[in-house]
């Protein structure tokens, strides 16, 4: 082959795809604050929802958005009650981010490399990506939501079934009273939801950034594209998804009649009224076993009355669903979950995109001043 033709090929300007390729270093320290800030930003929502999806009186004391929000700050505060758990939440989403965006871009070179079409490979390596976070992310989310639902210490405003002193205090007892596996519980109805979510999710925003980088001609598409396709990708995912976060919901807030005849109260725990007899309960909605989500916040509280689905299976309660409630019952609450997921992820990506240019410049002028 000519020189000529090698030098030209030797300098062939590179790809938007190849020029987008930053160390893994800088994509997952860029991932974990990105995924951090965003998550902290949306967590008095995630309380409020929280409350909601667990609130066991009847009628509900947190009906409305609007009401509940200013009915936790007026009676329990900011830190103890609209951010409470963000302790967990912090130390599980900064290590679970970093690990997500690790594998993601790990998963999704080597698999363009390999000859894969990128969308496949981005739809793919959203999957892997989350299911290798989930490790970390589950047990902190469990932590985190047991703590958002009780609130302040011994709150007098909100009997929760739960009482901790804080995050180490939480993680003691759950582990001695339940036993370790009690830190993953609902990991199986997360991971039914979040990793085609996470899939969904990074598709639209790989897709979208290259429209946007074709349009501008430049890898710098500016601060409202970013915005946009990053809040538009979460939000479409979020829309999509939204059956199987109403199925999740239902199965871990649905009463469960079989653990409340198995379980019996210890005697000691039992007040006896040996002249009043006692009635078989009216409503098995006062004796509700449920558990929480362990997740971004749900789309979904079920109304007194609503239909048990008595299932652990998703696709069973997907069936079910649509037969007693049809397509608007797969879509209830989408709304507040489209916010919820738009705002999350535009933020989050934006951040990731902003701190990746940071620490490329910084490691361009490091280079510079190392040659010079």
């Amino acid at each position: 082959m000519p020189d000529g033709v090698l030098e030209a090929a030797a300098f062939k300007p590179k790809t938007i795809e190849e020029e987008g390729r930053p160390p893994y270093l800088h994509s997952m320290i860029a991932g974990g604050i990105g995924g951090t800030t965003g998550d902290l930003l949306m967590h008095s929502l995630d309380t409020v929802k929280t409350r909601q999806q667990g609130d066991p009186h009847i009628p509900p004391k947190y009906a409305t958005m609007s009401s509940s929000y200013s009915t936790i700050l007026r009676q329990e505060g900011i830190r103890r009650g609209l951010y409470g758990g963000w302790v967990p939440a912090t130390l599980g989403s900064f290590p679970g981010t970093i690990i997500f965006f690790g594998t993601y871009e790990y998963s999704k070179r080597h698999m363009i490399d390999f000859g894969i079409r990128p969308q496949l490979a981005y739809l793919t390596s959203g999957f892997i990506a989350d299911l290798a976070a989930s490790i970390i992310y589950v047990p902190s989310e469990v932590l985190k939501t047991r703590l958002q639902l009780q609130g302040r210490y011994n709150n007098p405003f909100f009997k929760s079934g739960y009482n901790y002193k804080g995050t180490a205090h939480a993680a003691r007892t759950i582990v001695k009273e339940e036993g370790f596996s009690a830190l993953f519980h609902g990991y199986k109805a997360t991971i039914f939801r979040d990793l085609p979510f996470s899939a969904l999710q990074f598709a639209f925003y790989e897709q979208g950034q290259t429209w946007a980088r074709q349009w501008k001609k430049s890898r710098d598409i500016g601060l409202p594209l970013e915005l946009l396709t990053g809040a538009s990708a979460g939000g479409l995912a979020g829309v999509i998804t939204c059956p199987l976060d109403v199925v999740k919901t239902r199965i871990q807030t649905q009463v469960n009649p079989s653990a409340r005849s198995a379980v019996k109260p210890a005697p000691e725990h039992r007040v006896v009224l040996p002249q009043v007899p006692k009635k078989p309960p009216t409503s098995p909605l006062k004796q509700q076993t449920r558990s929480i989500s362990t997740s971004s916040p749900s789309t979904h509280t079920p109304r007194p009355g609503s239909m048990n689905l008595h299932t652990s299976s998703i696709i069973t309660g997907l069936k079910l669903l649509y037969q007693t409630e049809g397509i608007a019952g797969w879509f209830r609450g989408v709304g507040p979950r489209f916010v919820w997921t738009s705002v999350q992820s535009g933020c989050m990506l934006f951040l990731y995109q902003s701190i990746l240019r940071q620490l490329e410049g910084s490691s361009s002028s490091s280079k510079l001043d190392s040659v010079v």
